[in-house]
């Protein structure tokens, strides 16, 4: 043939494509017919078009070709935990995240035989030391270290000691890292919706650069590392399109800085859609999650076990999370193509859209004093309320399926006595500075009525 194939063809217009599809509809209005708005009122059409951008959308600059499994570890006992890691290594994980409890932990005894030179290590402190930052790093220099005093604030209702010092902890701590981390998983696990997460995201990081911009050095700016904590949601392209928006967001607000505009992101599963009840349906929802989180190029991947809500910690359930990782990678080739997502019309319009709406939503708060000053009156918690309680309206009235719950559930199935841990929201009675935003899942009301009829 002399010719390439699609030069026979003629192109059709976005609006050549609407009018056959009005024919088609035989009266009907193509806008209430085809086009259905999302909770945070995004259009989502029927078709997507060249027409639809003044210019071809720029290519993201995330590999999802080096994406990293990552297993995350509770250090209750470090010399298990030592060995966890390590036969986790050996078992596919390309990374290790340890949440550290208090400062008992040796780091010495905690890496040993691992080789920290090829294996990155995230560490997640559950208290504020720059003491003990310092011990990471000398045995250590290449660890990430994530704290975030804002995090604990909004999940807490408390700073760690108070305002005053915790600033000026981070401060020591932002000196010897160069580095700090911002948590939305907070966000997205207790109900907001992927615009809020995203706005509520910058405008958090946003208070630290702002109080940063006059502490470190032009130098320190440029190799400055931000790492961004994500839950990942079951909305496929709309969680794709929120890690790209994400990229996108925070090299707007780092280039008002003037520093560095690449962010690490490290996705995870939400708990707010796992259930406890049909518990295998877990898995594919985390298979899902997992694949956004790729194609939205995300950094660092930890997957959360099925049994996560109800069980401690078990070598079956970790095992079966990692596996899924491994079987993205090795036996599905997501780590074969840099930006997968990149021109696809469809996920280029929600990126472009998300990331207007979380903007917008950004300026607001800014111009009412900052998120910490939203957060002190309540106003971020209200509105992640509101959306919460629309999103559990819609499971309530089966407009919003979670299947084995409140869609095809399984009367047989009794979880009594399989419960290792307790999966609903538990409420303590303690003072806090502000209401702590809570994480709930959809199917916590229904799973405890199910449980008190077995």
């Amino acid at each position: 043939m002399s010719k390439p194939l699609f030069n026979e063809f003629e192109s059709v217009s976005s609006k050549e494509w609407k009018q056959k599809i009005q024919v088609d509809l035989k009266g009907a209005d193509y806008n209430d017919t085809l086009i259905w708005k999302t909770n945070e009122d995004i259009d989502v059409k029927p078709f997507y078009h060249q027409d639809d951008f003044k210019s071809l959308p720029e290519q993201s600059d995330s590999k999802a070709t080096e994406w990293k499994i990552c297993q995350s570890i509770f250090v209750a006992n470090v010399e298990k935990s030592n060995a966890k890691a390590i036969d986790a290594l050996q078992r596919g994980a390309e990374s290790i995240q340890f949440i550290i409890p208090s400062e008992d932990i040796s780091i010495q005894n905690l890496l040993s035989n691992i080789d920290n030179s090829t294996t990155p290590i995230y560490f997640k402190l559950q208290f504020l030391s720059p003491n003990y930052v310092g011990q990471i790093l000398s045995v250590n220099k290449q660890a990430q270290i994530f704290i975030d005093i804002i995090g604990n604030l909004t999940k807490s209702g408390n700073w760690f000691s108070s305002l005053k010092s915790d600033h000026k902890n981070f401060e020591t701590i932002i000196k010897k890292t160069n580095a700090f981390s911002i948590d939305l998983s907070l966000y997205q696990n207790a109900g907001a919706t992927n615009s809020q997460q995203l706005a509520y995201g910058l405008a958090h990081a946003n208070e630290y650069l702002n109080h940063l911009d006059s502490i470190i050095s032009s130098e320190a700016k440029q190799t400055l590392s931000i790492t961004f904590k994500v839950s990942v949601g079951t909305n496929y392209f709309f969680e794709i399109a929120k890690l790209r928006a994400l990229r996108i967001l925070w090299k707007t607000l780092a280039s008002e800085y003037n520093i560095n505009t690449k962010c690490h992101i490290v996705a995870t599963p939400t708990k707010r859609n796992k259930t406890i009840y049909d518990y295998n349906t877990n898995m594919l929802r985390t298979t899902t999650e997992c694949m956004s989180a790729v194609l939205g190029g995300a950094n660092t991947i930890c997957n959360l076990p099925y049994d996560a809500i109800y069980h401690k910690d078990n070598e079956f359930g970790e095992r079966i999370s990692r596996n899924q990782l491994l079987v993205l990678k090795h036996e599905s080739y997501f780590d074969k193509v840099d930006n997968p997502s990149d021109g696809a019309y469809y996920i280029e319009d929600l990126t472009q859209q998300l990331s207007e709406k979380a903007l917008n939503l950004f300026k607001e708060i800014e111009t009412n004093g900052g998120f910490l000053k939203q957060l002190k009156e309540g106003t971020i918690q209200r509105k992640i309320k509101e959306s919460a309680n629309k999103e559990q309206e819609q499971f309530n009235a089966n407009e919003e399926i979670l299947l084995g719950t409140n869609k095809h559930p399984n009367p047989n199935d009794k979880m009594k006595d399989s419960l290792e841990l307790y999966p609903f929201v538990k409420t303590n009675s303690i003072k806090t500075l502000i209401e702590p935003i809570i994480e709930k899942r959809l199917a916590e009301t229904l799973e405890q009525n199910r449980l008190k009829t077995e």
